[in-house]
């Protein structure tokens, strides 16, 4: 049994016991380095009827898994401390697609994120779609499970995109208990994701900060910065990406995304097909400054190269935490 960061209280007794039998030289590598990135986070909130993660002070680096690079991955034991999977890939029955992640499972930790909650809606996530995603759950015991804060479709029809919402008291009231529902179902504090977006509602009565810390604070949830999309919607819609940073309780940020996008000059997409951009690598460094050395992955989706080139990236990243940690990157904005 691998250790999960957010269990039930009367489960703590074994997750207990696991700590002892991951420690154990019989178990795989995946598992003990898991275990020590846990380890690094794991507290107990005596105030909430569930164990769960603080922010890891521990600086770890994640790639997303593609499976262009599943053959690399096992036979080269690429310098990645965890990946990242698509939850929705492996809501299967069995397939290439699961046994590929047992194999990789075997020596590296992974997280869930999924692109299908559809936590804005004002049904929530379906029945259906939260057991088979407890069923991967338990296959895999993630370090922890993420989503976006977005709506992907309504009357039971996935559109397949991350669409924004209204930010103002209504949504985050309806938010809120989609969330909790969510938590109450997998047993685990759920970790959300800021989106990138090209349009504003009329009834906006906040900027996108305020609603994304609103939803943690209030759902006792976690957050994924995104530090591209930060990037993205302050070109487009003309905020201070520093802003965006301040308003972002530090307690809350679980992990951190980097990706690249497609600049057309008069807005930015979303795009991940390009390498990050400076601006974006930037900004990560101030993220790292005020939140800490929070876990960090990048994320392709398209013109993806080979896993040799990404990993490379993912040392710019190990190298900018790593700097700031040491004093020896330039200062920080204030705060």
């Amino acid at each position: 049994m691998a250790l999960s960061p957010w269990l039930p209280v009367n489960a703590w007794p074994k997750a207990a016991r696991s700590l002892i039998w991951t420690s154990n030289p019989a178990s795989s590598p995946g598992q003990r380095n898991a275990l020590a990135i846990q380890a690094s986070a794991f507290s107990v909130f005596t105030s909430h009827r569930y164990l769960m993660t603080n922010p890891s002070t521990s600086a770890s680096f994640g790639l997303g898994l593609r499976t262009d690079h599943y053959l690399a991955i096992l036979a080269d034991k690429p310098a990645v401390d965890w990946f990242e999977i698509l939850s929705e890939n492996y809501m299967v029955p069995g397939g290439k697609p699961l046994a590929m992640l047992d194999a990789i499972r075997a020596d590296y930790p992974v997280v869930m994120h999924g692109v299908s909650m559809s936590i804005g809606t004002p049904e929530g996530p379906s029945t259906d779609y939260l057991r088979d995603l407890k069923k991967l759950i338990d296959r895999v015991a993630p370090m922890w499970v993420s989503d976006h804060i977005c709506w992907t479709g309504v009357h039971g029809k996935n559109m397949h995109d991350l669409f924004p919402l209204p930010y103002n008291e209504e949504t985050i009231a309806l938010v809120v208990n989609n969330v909790r529902r969510v938590q109450d179902v997998l047993g685990r504090r759920l970790v959300l994701e800021n989106v990138s977006s090209y349009l504003q509602y009329s009834s906006d009565s906040m900027p996108e900060w305020e609603f994304v810390a609103a939803i943690a604070e209030q759902a006792d949830s976690m957050i994924l910065l995104d530090v591209n999309n930060i990037y993205v919607s302050s070109v487009n819609h003309g905020f201070d990406a520093m802003d965006y940073l301040r308003g972002i309780p530090v307690g809350r940020v679980q992990q951190i995304h980097l990706a690249g996008h497609s600049d057309h000059g008069t807005h930015i997409v979303d795009t991940h097909d390009q390498p990050i951009a400076d601006p974006v690598w930037d900004l990560y460094a101030q993220a790292i400054r005020r939140f800490g050395a929070v876990p960090s992955m990048i994320e392709r989706d398209d013109n993806i190269p080979p896993l040799a080139e990404l990993v490379a990236e993912l040392e710019r990243a190990r190298s900018i935490c790593n700097g700031i940690s040491n004093g020896t990157s330039s200062p920080a904005l204030a705060a």
